[in-house]
């Protein structure tokens, strides 16, 4: 389906030509029509679906068709990181319209609070906004919702997961009630129904491939013990050419130690935590989407607030604590139609973590041998685990000859390990 058969404002399609947008993804298919007839919409679409304009278009073709100017739409969104992408896409999508937009987030310096605020205060189309900083914003009575006719909530299973629940509760108490509200979720657990019956009324639902990976994700994974991980690494990253890698750990401390360490085996990367400044991560994330940097080391955080094309691998450093987790941190690479590896690194600890993902997602991930040179490895055994944490050690891994040369982030695309 074509973007030129939804009706959309010949204005709004002038853009999308202008981007080179031609045809609808699934979830746009079907969620457009929905917020066009001014439903309230539940949609559950894994990353890189292209949810983001699948709200966002139908909303602009709303603000476009209307003679006054004023507040019409708030989003929220759980990371800064997300809530800038979505503020540049409407910039992109809204080139022809004259629609205006700000995102809202904290962890800048005085001048973004007061540059946010004088966007308040002059007037804005539609806000993007992270919960706390939009309540502080309204604690300074910057914000008028009295006309605000759309509600958005973006990764609304993160907003959750990160706390946000009563915050959220209280933004919607100061909207006008009668509103379209759009909840998009990557994953749908009781709590997020829950919140969906309280906030939406009657609503259209869409599910696209609920927690199912990409199919063009090459999943891997190696039983090793702690202290292997980060030889496995150098390995790794030094004898395949990928352009792109993000490595998760669970912890920023995991994360800080992990980027010491790659430093010392010779491989340039960098990291992404909270003891950076904003101006900081923002400079990384821009280093890394530019190809700049070709190792970037982050929490699950992370997985949520990045979207970069030409991913070409994705290592679990450590398993994710819950299964969904796992599906948002490989959802990284083989975004829309391209390929791409993920793999991780599975310790006795995390055995059963990690069946449990294997369950969700109902298939066996490939468990590749442990090289020879990096001594025994752990059996793969999780039901045992229930019983014996550690297990049973044996000698593992085939023999192999990994050649030793500098990562330079080299073209050549994707490869498998094995």
């Amino acid at each position: 389906m074509t973007f030129h058969e939804f009706g959309f404002h010949s204005r709004l399609l002038d853009g999308l030509d202008a981007m080179g947008f031609s045809k609808a993804t699934p979830i746009q298919e079907q969620a457009i029509p929905a917020i066009l007839k001014k439903q309230d919409l539940i949609a559950c679409a894994q990353t890189g679906t292209g949810k983001t304009a699948a709200y966002v278009l139908p909303i602009l073709n709303n603000i476009v068709s209307k003679e006054n100017s004023h507040l019409n739409t708030v989003i929220i969104a759980p990371t800064r990181e997300l809530a800038q992408q979505i503020d540049q896409q409407i910039e992109g999508f809204s080139y022809f319209l004259g629609v205006s937009s700000i995102a809202i987030y904290g962890g800048g310096d005085g001048a973004i609070w007061d540059q946010q605020k004088r966007a308040m205060e002059g007037g804005v189309d539609i806000i993007i906004a992270t919960p706390g900083r939009l309540i502080a914003q309204m604690a300074m009575g910057t914000i008028k919702f009295d006309k605000v006719e759309h509600l958005v909530l973006d990764e609304a299973d993160r907003m959750l997961d990160m706390g946000f629940y009563e915050d959220i509760v209280r933004i919607i108490k100061e909207l006008p009630q009668q509103r379209q509200t759009l909840l998009f979720s990557a994953t749908m657990p009781p709590k997020i129904r829950a919140l969906a019956n309280r906030i939406l009324n009657n609503p259209a639902e869409i599910n696209i491939a609920i927690s199912k990976p990409a199919e063009g994700i090459l999943q891997q994974a190696y039983v090793v013990h702690n202290e292997q991980k980060e030889k496995l690494i150098d390995l790794l990253l030094k004898d395949n050419s990928y352009n792109s890698v993000i490595i998760f750990a669970s912890t920023k401390e995991n994360v800080k130690k992990l980027d010491r360490n790659l430093h010392r085996l010779g491989i340039q990367s960098k990291s992404i935590h909270s003891d950076l400044e904003q101006i900081e991560r923002e400079h990384i994330l821009r280093e890394f989407k530019n190809k700049q940097l070709a190792v970037l080391i982050g929490t699950d955080v992370l997985s949520r607030g990045i979207d970069v094309e030409g991913i070409d691998l994705v290592v679990n450093f450590d398993v994710p604590p819950d299964p969904e987790d796992y599906i948002h941190r490989i959802g990284r690479t083989a975004r829309a139609a391209t390929t791409g590896t993920a793999i991780t690194f599975i310790n006795d600890f995390d055995q059963r973590k990690f069946f449990r993902i294997e369950s969700l997602i109902g298939k066996e991930i490939p468990k590749i041998a442990v090289p020879a040179e990096l001594g025994a490895a752990p059996v793969y055994a999780p039901e045992a685990r229930k019983h014996e944490p550690h297990g049973k050690k044996r000698q593992g891994g085939d023999k192999k000859n990994f050649k030793r040369k500098p990562f330079r982030g080299k073209k050549g695309g994707s490869k498998p390990t094995h």
